[in-house]
């Protein structure tokens, strides 16, 4: 695995202490992504896309694997994905705490990650054949 702290620095040549990897060639995804970019910074964390060639030797995933869910990865090195990547997230945004506080109700990360799964399936790519949306219907 490479090292993070050596692989990946923000747009401004700092380490960041967290990464959130997205799917570029999403316009949903992408538009999430640039409206948490300012709110990820100010906590010390930054974006990439998956499509990035580092981004599967730094996660270990084959592109298939890479483009079926956002990835949430820490410095420490904890990685999270889909609807686990949006309740670490959570964690981090004061305002995000309801979602962190409703994955602990029993059953609930299931529910989540079914919920995240659909979404993910019908997500419009802005390239003309979405290798999400094939893969995930498999899921």
């Amino acid at each position: 695995m490479i090292s993070l702290v050596s692989e990946y620095t923000d747009g401004k040549g700092r380490h960041a202490r967290g990464w959130l990897f997205f799917d570029a060639e999403c316009k949903f995804c992408t538009r999430i992504a640039r409206w948490l970019a300012p709110i990820l910074e100010r906590r010390g964390m930054a974006l990439a896309p998956l499509q990035d060639p580092r981004v599967g030797a730094l996660l270990g995933l084959s592109r298939e694997e890479l483009m079926r869910e956002m990835q949430f990865l820490l410095s420490d090195g904890s990685r999270f994905g889909g609807a686990d990547a949006a309740v670490a997230l959570a964690r981090e945004i004061w305002w995000g705490l309801p979602l962190v506080w409703i994955s602990k109700i029993p059953g609930m990360m299931e529910i989540l990650r079914k919920g995240y799964r659909w979404v993910a399936a019908s997500r419009s790519c802005a390239a003309e054949t979405c290798p999400a949306s094939e893969t995930s219907k498999r899921v």
